[in-house]
């Protein structure tokens, strides 16, 4: 089969079962160009991990093809394949010393001495632990741990390096450092790398592109901003970042634009995303930031609702309110900490309003 579209990393109607009914990987039809960061995005059992396991070959498709390169890769078995892979649990051979671990997929290439020892030392110095080669991993951190493994996935110059939850066992501090410099590396060394993660922030910090998993299917699959501000459907939008949302009927619809009666009957307008016709049941969505408290920053577009103030909390750089809006306790406003900020109190009844097109009408 040939290489369609320059991809470098293909599936091609791929599905995945363990028992010959359940599908946990739906037909999916996913193509990567050379040295592009993609992250596979979701919740526990949502197949991203079982697509990482197929293309490094420690699973089969039931049916499908995956292609690298524009060559299939389903009857070759993971060692030849030529892919670095990083795991969660480091995976480094407790009783060899960092250089020992780093030289290992070397010798399994029949690498020479003098090479191995000079493809060490690159891979090293390129994570910052050239002075570590001598020590064993049980004298390591966990930060410098996940640097050797990820030198190790690196050492034998893949072309294609796939991470399984790298960052999964570090500190919040450490793991932010680390996707900094683990998307700095890749896109330095024009790596293409595949990075499955559950944590919305790491790939929306670290991607080029984040398919969104859920029921063995990719909901949505896009750059990070276009993810997070145009979400295809209910899903993506609760599933990546904060979401309000709010539930009705759609009662007109036209073009961009479509009129949403409330279940607590107040009317609001919104943008058709993933409803077609009146009478269709929606979500509404509307992010945390795009609402506005004070009422003299509205502008004459904007869309205005009755509220209550039940919780208002300072954070530093930001106030986060919770507020009673049609019928849902649970609406949140994020407001950044400035002079003409109003510190709201609880009990307190406010108007709070948003753009039309910053409201999306998606599937019920």
């Amino acid at each position: 089969m040939t290489q369609t579209n320059d991809s470098f990393v293909e599936f091609e109607r791929v599905q995945k079962s363990y028992d010959g009914e359940i599908l946990v990987v739906k037909d999916l039809n996913l193509q990567m160009p050379k040295g592009e960061f993609l992250t596979m995005l979701g919740p526990s059992g949502s197949g991203k991990t079982t697509c990482l396991m197929m293309l490094a070959g420690f699973e089969t498709a039931t049916h499908g093809d995956i292609r690298l390169d524009g060559k299939s890769i389903n009857d070759i078995p993971p060692h030849k394949r030529g892919i670095g892979m990083v795991f969660q649990n480091y995976a480094l051979f407790p009783h060899m010393t960092i250089g020992e671990n780093l030289a290992f997929p070397l010798e399994v290439r029949k690498m020479g001495k003098s090479e191995r020892e000079e493809k060490v030392k690159r891979a090293l110095d390129m994570v910052e632990m050239g002075d570590f080669g001598n020590r064993r991993p049980a004298q390591l951190s966990g930060g410098q741990q996940q640097r050797v493994a990820l030198a190790r996935a690196l050492v034998f110059e893949p072309e294609l390096v796939l991470m399984d939850e790298p960052l999964g066992a570090l500190d919040k501090q450490l793991r932010e450092k680390m996707q900094f410099e683990i998307t700095d590396l890749a896109h330095n060394l024009g790596i293409t790398t595949v990075y499955v993660t559950h944590d919305q922030t790491e790939a929306l910090t670290m991607s080029d592109r984040v398919a969104v998993f859920d029921d063995g299917r990719i909901q949505q699959l896009a750059p990070p901003d276009q993810l997070y501000e145009e979400p295809k459907n209910s899903f993506v939008a609760q599933f990546i970042g904060e979401n309000n949302t709010l539930s009705g009927v759609v009662t007109q619809i036209e073009n961009d634009k479509c009129l949403v009666r409330l279940d607590s009957g107040e009317e609001i307008d919104a943008k058709p995303v993933n409803v077609s016709k009146v009478g269709e049941r929606t979500t509404v969505s509307i992010r945390p930031e795009r609402v506005e408290t004070n009422k003299e920053r509205l502008s004459e577009d904007a869309h205005t609702l009755k509220a209550e103030v039940l919780e208002f909390i300072y954070m530093g750089d930001i106030f986060r309110t919770r507020l009673r809006v049609a019928d849902s306790d649970e609406f949140i406003v994020k407001t950044r900490n400035a002079p003409d900020q109003p510190r709201l109190r609880p009990g307190e009844h406010i108007e709070i309003g948003w753009l039309p097109e910053d409201c999306r009408a998606l599937d019920a």
